[in-house]
């Protein structure tokens, strides 16, 4: 279902457990729902390439993205960005490298021979940066992580690569700097992990729309969007991606991102 008399059609990327983002976004969408006098129906994507098709063939209206899928997005299908998200203050972020605390790597150059967990190859935290930083390291040579890693493994979600380094499954995994504390319920396993290098700043995630939506609709879900900054929404922003608060967004935002996309050559698969 997308936009017309039945309401429109919500899309999450996958970033925790399925379950967990369902719930959350169920609680979201209602509220939007009552902002919007509109139905609106949730779709939890399977990953993050089935939210880039989703809205290019308009089977979504709405979709939250992190900023790879955003702009794949508007390169492949012409979404438009309407908000941003704001953490701690800040419309940036970074990507770590997290390991255990006792006996882990403790420099990058550690790192050579040794397994690594990547969350998905469209995801920023998750691999774009993480790659991009090494390669202008000179430590992976041709985009192939193996030329410095003994392997690498993508785990598909940011929970379960902090779970690979804990269970000693790889050395070392990436993601965003508060996913320990956001997606371990376990004080005693955020305990155990560190990090030992961070990328410059990413422009945080958001929250794009289809091409072709109707342009009154389209400023009624920012309008509504950008509501969420007060008591009832911040609550529900904050369980479903960690957000403190949304922001006004454009295009241009998302440039340092493209420098990185262009580098790695990525596209979005088609399906």
């Amino acid at each position: 279902m997308a936009q017309g008399a039945t309401g429109i059609t919500l899309a999450l990327t996958p970033s925790k457990d399925p379950t967990l983002l369902q719930e959350a976004g169920t609680a979201l969408a209602q509220e939007l729902s009552k902002r919007l006098d509109l139905p609106i129906k949730l779709y939890v994507a399977a990953d993050y390439a089935g939210v880039i098709e989703a809205l290019r063939n308009g089977t979504v209206d709405l979709a939250f993205v992190h900023p790879v899928a955003y702009v794949l997005a508007h390169r492949e299908a012409r979404a438009r960005i309407l908000v941003k998200s704001i953490r701690g203050g800040s419309a940036t972020y970074t990507a770590r490298f997290f390991v255990l605390k006792e006996g882990g790597p403790r420099t990058l150059d550690d790192l050579r021979g040794k397994t690594i967990a990547f969350v998905d190859p469209a995801s920023t935290s998750g691999y774009i940066y993480p790659m991009v930083f090494l390669m202008k390291r000179g430590l992976v040579k041709g985009k192939d992580p193996k030329t410095f890693f003994k392997d690498a493994v993508f785990s598909g979600a940011h929970d379960a690569v902090l779970h690979a380094v804990l269970r000693r499954q790889v050395d070392v995994a990436v993601s965003y700097p508060h996913a320990p504390d956001t997606l371990l319920k376990d004080p005693a396993q955020r305990a155990q992990l560190t990090f030992i290098a961070e990328t410059p700043p990413i422009p945080n995630d958001g929250a794009c729309v289809r091409d072709g939506l109707a342009p009154d609709l389209v400023q009624r879900l920012k309008a509504a969007l950008l509501s969420l900054n007060d008591p009832v929404g911040r609550p529900l922003l904050k369980r479903l991606y960690a957000v403190d608060g949304l922001a006004e967004a454009t295009d241009v935002d998302f440039d340092p991102v493209r420098e990185a996309v262009d580098l790695l050559g990525l596209a979005p698969p088609r399906r």
